[in-house]
């Protein structure tokens, strides 16, 4: 499979992951529904499967985002060396 390939299905995983993490987090958060004065009935929402949907999406984004760094690692080193030769060149002038 071609590197952007790759890329492309890591980030689209990394968007899905991110998404259930924000959704299921927002749900959990009780102290934010109260804030705003919303009462969530908990005694019939299913919170196992909201901590098992946060937990394992958080661990799918942790390794994904991990796979990202390491595919995107020369880009992120070019560009920071390309910072610092910048800086370096400002500072001679």
């Amino acid at each position: 499979m071609h590197k952007n390939n790759w890329k492309y299905l890591i980030d689209v995983g990394l968007l899905i992951s991110g998404l259930l993490v924000i959704v299921t987090g927002v749900v959990k958060f009780r102290t934010l529904w109260k804030i705003l004065g919303i009462n969530m009935n908990y005694e019939v929402m299913n919170m196992v499967a909201y901590r098992v949907i946060h937990d394992w999406s958080g661990i799918a984004m942790t390794v994904l985002v991990i796979l990202h760094l390491i595919v995107n690692w020369d880009w992120i080193a070019a560009t920071t060396k390309g910072y610092f030769r910048r800086d370096e060149e400002i500072i001679k002038k």
